[in-house]
């Protein structure tokens, strides 16, 4: 047998690997951690050819973890989980605890002790935070209440993992038999944890900003770069060693402390290299785990490990977010976009390992598992508008999925329509997000009375409890457009900037008021032609826009006037549309 190669010979080995395999994967029109997992396949102890020290990568993996978790500290904010806390939170809950006791149904079956079952079903039940990112940013879903509400739910796993991570510990423990109960060891692990949150986000929440800000002054990218991840090793090797929970966890809550200092966009932009390039190794570290023997010798167990991801995730899903009075499409969006596992997975499962909990196998079983549904999970995400358009075309089905979302709205909905009986709308504004709020403010300070269209029935319960005229509803369906008094508007203003139903949407407001003026923000400037065509009167391009604002920027620091301004965003403007 081939003898592992030294560290160097290692990294340059994975990063070869990972980079021509990562190629490779993108061109097929796969997310690049697929082919991360591959080099790690490739040049693990499995396969011939050359073959990588897994130790040495697994202890570089482990500041690719904390790195990782790192990361998503600086970037955790509340607001945006409080945003959809009503879908998020339950759901998130549901769904893992439901793939959980599917994971110990699996784990039963192929005669695995209840503790690695459990382990195993909290590791099928988190989903990839950089898979979900990049699928939903590619199908032109982050910015839409679909997306949000996906964004929420796994926000709400991430901080579900950093609990988990504290409780492995414990149900290890006590599996082996070394307490004679449950409540004093959870007691003892729970306690530590909200010692070090305190610690860590109280006093740090003061020091680290202070840190920050001085080493700063000193104006030298090297030190300021070095603080950073200094403070990031240091909190994540201090939480493990005096507080007994993991190097994860504690990087996680340094990243916490980190992002409340205003200089955390730059701590966060220094890091990301680093994070990057640390997390290829993770990815590759975790590949090398995977024997491809496995396949052959329990095909059962890695299928119904991929029935669980695959099926059983995307069901619960959406049956949560439907009852939880969500539309069709946001519900398919949040079950689909769940259908992968990624990289808590593996960190849950290698923290169960070292704990004795998983058998062997079982980290084997979930690379073949991320492999497969990272793989699949963009062509599934393409398949959410057929399946959508064929929810439409059974209306009884549709009914039954969105039955929870039409009860709910129901009365905000009864309330607007007798509003609108009484004052006629002038302006109807689609979609309720940052700038719909933005042009439905300007609109009735110009004097015209608004009603509100969107499918964010938390949204339109809100604007009805201020009185405010709101429809629940996708405005692209006649019905709905006729509740919202399209007839007698003189406005529809579409601020979503790639709904697949706006086209539709134009056309049957066009047909059911001719006069009507109808504005539409679109994303690139190719789509001009079709809005135009359906009926819209103007469209504002993000593309054309974002070219006049960085020119203006240019223009602005070279100390143009005002005038010469206006006219070279003129000049633009005419230019690209």
């Amino acid at each position: 047998m081939a003898h592992s190669a030294p560290l160097v010979t290692t990294i340059a080995g994975a990063f070869a690997a990972a980079w021509l395999l990562g190629l490779l994967a993108r061109r097929l029109g796969l997310a690049p951690i697929v082919g991360y997992l591959l080099a790690g396949v490739a040049i693990g102890p499995y396969t011939p050819g050359f073959v990588g020290d897994a130790g040495l990568a697994g202890q570089l993996a482990e500041i690719g973890v904390v790195l990782l978790l790192f990361g998503v500290g600086i970037h955790f904010h509340p607001r945006d989980l409080l945003a959809v806390k009503g879908v998020a939170v339950p759901g998130a809950l549901l769904q893992s605890a439901a793939a959980t006791l599917l994971g110990l149904a699996v784990g039963h079956a192929f005669g695995w002790s209840t503790g690695a079952g459990l382990v195993f079903g909290l590791s099928l039940a988190v989903a990839s935070t950089v898979v979900l990112l990049r699928v939903l940013e590619d199908g032109g879903l982050l910015d839409t209440v679909p997306g949000h509400v996906a964004v929420g739910w796994l926000i709400v796993e991430d901080l579900m993992t950093v609990v988990v991570l504290v409780l492995i510990p414990v149900l290890a423990g006590l599996g082996a038999g070394t307490s004679g109960g449950w409540a004093l060891p959870l007691g003892l692990a729970l306690g530590k944890l909200a010692v070090l949150v305190a610690l860590v986000l109280v006093a740090g929440s003061r020091l680290v900003p202070w840190v920050l800000e001085r080493v700063a002054r000193l104006r030298s990218r090297e030190l300021f770069t070095l603080t950073v991840l200094a403070l990031a090793l240091a909190v994540a090797t201090g939480a493990a060693l005096f507080f007994g929970v993991s190097m994860a966890l504690g990087a996680f809550l340094a990243g916490m402390a980190v992002g409340q200092s205003p200089l955390s966009h730059q701590a966060a932009a220094d890091a990301l290299p680093l994070r990057d390039a640390f997390a290829v190794i993770f990815f590759v570290s975790v590949g090398m785990l995977f024997d491809p023997a496995l396949l052959l010798r329990a095909p059962l167990l890695v299928l119904a490990a991929l029935a669980v991801v695959l099926v059983g995730k995307p069901l619960v899903a959406f049956v949560v977010v439907s009852v939880l009075g969500y539309s069709a499409r946001t519900a398919l969006t949040a079950g689909l976009a769940l259908a992968q596992i990624g990289e808590f997975s593996f960190i849950l499962a290698q923290l169960g390992r070292a704990q004795g909990l998983l058998p062997a196998e079982a980290p084997q079983v979930l690379v073949a598992c991320a492999l497969v549904s990272i793989a699949l999970n963009p062509m599934l995400m393409r398949a959410l508008d057929p399946l959508e358009a064929w929810l439409h075309r059974h209306p009884r089905l549709l009914a039954v999925v969105e039955a929870r979302a039409a009860a709910r709205s129901a009365a905000v909905n009864e309330e607007t329509a007798r509003r609108l009986a009484t004052t006629p709308p002038r302006a109807v504004v689609v979609g309720y997000g940052p700038v719909g709020q933005v042009v439905e403010r300007l609109l009735r300070e110009g004097g015209l009375s608004t009603v509100v269209v969107d499918l964010n029935p938390d949204t339109v319960r809100g604007l009805g409890d201020e009185g405010r005229a709101a429809l629940f509803g996708d405005a692209s369906r006649p019905e709905i457009l006729e509740q919202a008094g399209i007839g007698a508007a003189t406005h529809l203003v579409v601020t979503l900037p790639h709904s697949q139903n706006r086209v539709p949407l134009i056309m049957a407001a066009r047909e059911r008021n001719p006069g009507l003026r109808i504005l539409v923000r679109a994303r690139y400037l190719a789509e001009r032609a079709e809005l135009l065509q359906a009926g819209a009167n103007a469209a504002c391009f993000e593309e054309a826009e974002a070219a006049v604002a960085l020119a203006g920027l240019v223009l602005s620091g070279l100390g143009t006037d005002a005038a010469t301004l206006a006219r070279e965003a003129a000049r633009i403007r005419s230019q690209l549309e």
